[in-house]
């Protein structure tokens, strides 16, 4: 993919197609890469979720009950809508942020001793610290960033029983889901059974969850709030480091336009860059020369980094950095990076104060720079980014 003079994106990912709005492949997926039509479909109740591992989820016994991000209908809707308190900006900001300021400091402490790290892993141990405290899982034993980190890899196998390395990334990760249940699911719920808390784990107890199905959630929960988030706070940081006048921008900025900033940024390089749902109905789109209707029963995939910088939607420089834009604001300033409709993410107000909050301790930090340009690999499921090397350096106190 060439650059052109405005495009400001940190990942480089190869173009998927010749850029129609909505568009049907030779296998009958439909490829979705406008705005307005992937908004449609990710909006649309004649849809369910596909893609992200559904297929095994659909193998459990029907006595499990899902996790919520596979679940529609009213199920889905009852549970977001009684989960929904948790992650309103009031809440957010009454409940979530002081922990997020003293993690936060915590772990910039630890780059303060040292003079020098890895800026995952800093940006890891503050999602962390974040989401098991919105997720309940206080009681830990030692070792949870490692557990972790060997639960969702940066490269992610394929299981199942038709090759030695599909027995084997089978095996790995039946044993990881044991370590994390054992050394952090079980000890929550046992503390929290005894003394309910606000938080997401008491709640699924409160519902008569049993274990595995509070496991299930916790892991879901973890990947949007700690992995996802960890990665977006890197590639912002490397906007930061690499743009001067973005930098000052945001150094000297209140909170709306630091905000305005991030948004930005993510909208130019979400996270989760491709979305899959599975039609329930005939579903009609705007195409490129009218509508076009998608059949019953396809699966279509959302191209979201493509989506994004629809110049149809974002104006004529939809690569470059541009806070505020018209077309990005208030719920929608990062474009569809947070999904849209039934599945949107939940935890958008915790992300994006989070990784403001990192971003602005980080940068006020004397002698902050960065040392080494991180390296990018994809999960190519999600089109997901990894970024890893970014090594960042301070004025020893």
């Amino acid at each position: 993919m060439d650059r052109t003079d405005d495009d400001a994106r940190k990942i480089r990912r190869d173009p998927t197609g010749p850029g129609c709005p909505i568009g049907r492949e030779d296998d009958g997926t439909w490829q979705v890469r406008g705005y307005s039509a992937a908004r449609a479909v990710l909006r649309s109740t004649d849809t369910v979720q596909a893609g992200l591992g559904i297929e095994t989820v659909e193998k459990l016994p029907a006595r499990i009950r899902r996790p919520v991000l596979y679940r529609d209908g009213p199920e889905h809707r009852e549970h977001r809508r009684q989960t929904a308190r948790y992650f309103t900006p009031r809440h957010v900001d009454e409940h979530y942020r002081e922990l997020t300021e003293r993690v936060t400091q915590k772990h910039l402490n630890t780059l303060r001793s040292e003079g020098e790290a890895q800026l995952e892993d800093l940006t890891f141990g503050v999602s962390i610290d974040v989401a098991c405290g919105v997720i309940g899982l206080t009681h830990s034993r030692p070792g949870i960033q490692g557990r972790l980190e060997r639960f969702f890899p940066e490269k992610f196998g394929k299981p199942g029983f038709t090759s030695p390395h599909g027995i084997y990334w089978l095996f790995r990760q039946n044993t990881n889901w044991l370590r994390i249940y054992f050394a952090d699911v079980r000890p929550a719920v046992r503390a929290h059974r005894e003394r309910p808390a606000d938080n997401l784990i008491s709640h699924l107890i409160a519902e008569g969850c049993s274990n595995p199905e509070i496991l299930g959630e916790c892991l879901t929960y973890a990947a949007a709030g700690m992995i996802t988030t960890r990665e977006f706070i890197s590639v912002a940081a490397w906007h930061l480091f690499t743009d001067a006048a973005l930098r000052e921008r945001y150094t000297n900025g209140d909170e709306t336009e630091r905000l305005a900033v991030v948004h930005e940024i993510l909208r130019l390089e979400p996270v989760v860059a491709r979305l899959s749902r599975q039609t329930t109905g005939a579903l009609d789109v705007q195409g490129a020369d009218g509508p076009v209707t998608v059949p019953a029963g396809a699966l279509v995939d959302i191209f979201v980094n493509e989506a994004n910088t629809d110049p149809e939607a974002m104006g004529d420089t939809p690569t470059a950095v541009c806070p505020g834009r018209p077309a990005t604001t208030g719920r929608y300033a990062a474009a569809l990076s947070f999904g849209d409709g039934p599945h949107r993410c939940p935890g958008a107000d915790i992300a994006m104060m989070e990784t403001n909050v990192f971003l602005g301790h980080l940068f006020d930090l004397k002698g902050i720079r960065m040392l080494t340009r991180p390296r990018v690999t994809f999960q190519d499921e999600i089109g997901g980014y990894v970024i890893r090397g970014l090594r960042v350096a301070v004025d020893r106190r």
